[in-house]
This record gives C-alpha cells, structure tokens and sequence, in this order.
C-alpha cells in the first residue's frame, strides 16, 4: 500500500490510495479537469481510479464529482447523508456505494472504516483504511484520514490511536485567524467553533494526548492559505511530535506530497 496526497487546502483536497488490487481517490476536491492534471503527475489517470471515498459533502472535498460523469466506471463511496446533499447538486446519477456511519466494509483489498466527526457537515466522516492479513507475507498496514473537524472527541482519538498513518489537519492559527481582514466575525466563529476545524494548537493537543499511538508518520494538512503557515505549524506540533520519535510532514496549501510507501 502507498499513498500520496494530491493537494490539501481551503482551494481543495484529494489523495490517492494505491495497493494491488485497487487504486481509490480519498475525497475529489478539484474539477476533474485539475484531477487528471494532479494524477498525471503522479503517474496515474482517471481512468485507472477505481472509486472515490467522499467525507462530507463541501465543495473542497467533492467540487470534481460533475466532471467524473465522464468516468462512468468510479465508483463513489459515501454515507447516506453525504450522496443526498451531493446528488441534488449533480448533473447525473452516478455509481454511488452507501455505508452506515461507523461501519466496516471491503473494497477489493481494502478494509474501510467510517467513523462520525464534528464538522459542520450533514454527516462527515474520517476514514481508516487497511490493508493486509497480518502475517509475515502480509503485514497489516493502515491510514487514519482525519480533516474537517472542529475537536478531536474520544471515538476519534480511539479510532486513530493503532493507524500506521496518521493524516490529520492543522487548518489556522488563531492568532493569525483573529487578525485576518478578510472574514467576517463570523466566519471566524465558524472555522474555530467545536464543528469548524482544528487549530495548530488542537492538533498538538491531539499529539500529546492520544496514548499507546502506533503513529509512525503524521501529515499534517488542510492549512489555510491566509490563517497559517508551515512554518507556524511545525513550531507548533514539531515538539510534540519528535516526543513520540514520529515522523512527519507539513503539507503546504495548495500543494501535494510524494508517495508514502507503507513497509
């Protein structure tokens, strides 16, 4: 198993999950049009997606859906709540896969788990996926998908704690977030309330938190391109992070990462 992120921020977010048997987009976040272009340079195409995995329903996690009624053959997965809010805004009706919040289920060689996070969402959700039997020959891997949420409550710190892979956003700083003239108070109130996302400062607390976490490497993404910074974000969660001897890497916005093979 191996994935990269193809890019992350308030402009868009998607990344590609690749094992044997399946190659699945997690969220589509830019026209299909950009998509191609990221794939691209990623070695891959539309054309070779076999599904796409959405966490809620924003246009930053689902804008390239219209444009992936040309690829009739990707399959979409989402929970109930998330394909109505998406399918009123389709031109079509595409191949959509529904699963129950906090359920597990297969997709070719994938184990996917769903599990609730507070967003301001109809019902968005983090995703772990897994890979392997467990044994010598195949070795049980798995990715923790956590963006869009406003705290980290104890289901998610639990569901997170055993992932191999840990992707998890650092949206804003808060001072910077105060400071910026371009959103209205309440905007502001919406990105640092309880179901908008998490600062640098919650995720470090997440960091410092969870016990017995298996993390061997954190991606901190879902920067803001006004309200933070990587640099702001490594002073913030660096520490905390080299505590737990974990590697990690700080995803620019608007940017991707290169492939992270899982060993």
């Amino acid at each position: 198993m191996r994935f990269c992120i193809l890019g992350s921020g308030s402009s868009g977010n998607a990344a590609l999950l690749q094992t044997e048997g399946a190659r699945v987009l997690v969220d589509a976040g830019f026209s299909a049009k950009r998509l191609g272009e990221l794939l691209a340079a990623a070695g891959e195409s539309l054309s070779q997606i076999d599904a796409v995995f959405l966490t809620h329903e924003h246009g930053d996690h689902a804008a390239g859906l219209n444009g992936l009624s040309r690829h009739p053959h990707i399959h979409l997965y989402a929970n109930r709540a998330t394909a109505q809010a998406l399918q009123a805004r389709l031109r079509h009706r595409p191949q959509w896969h529904l699963f129950e919040t906090g359920a597990t289920f297969r997709f070719r060689d994938l184990e996917i788990t769903s599990f609730t996070v507070p967003h301001d969402a109809h019902d968005p959700v983090g995703f772990i996926f897994a890979h392997g039997q467990g044994d010598l020959l195949s070795p049980r891997r798995s990715l923790a998908w956590l963006t869009d949420l406003g705290h980290t409550p104890a289901n998610v710190r639990e569901r997170i704690r055993e992932a191999d892979v840990l992707v998890v956003e650092a949206n804003h700083c808060p001072e910077m977030l105060k400071a910026d003239p371009k959103r209205p108070w309440s905007v502001k109130q919406r990105i640092g309330g309880r179901h908008g996302h998490l600062s640098n400062a919650a995720a470090r607390e997440l960091f410092e938190s969870v016990d017995g976490a298996r993390w061997r490497h954190v991606f901190l993404a879902h920067l803001s391109r006004d309200c933070n910074s990587p640099a702001a974000v490594e002073t913030s969660c660096g520490a905390a992070l080299a505590a737990r001897r974990c590697g990690f890497s700080v995803v620019a916005p608007g940017c991707g990462t290169p492939f992270y093979e899982f060993d």
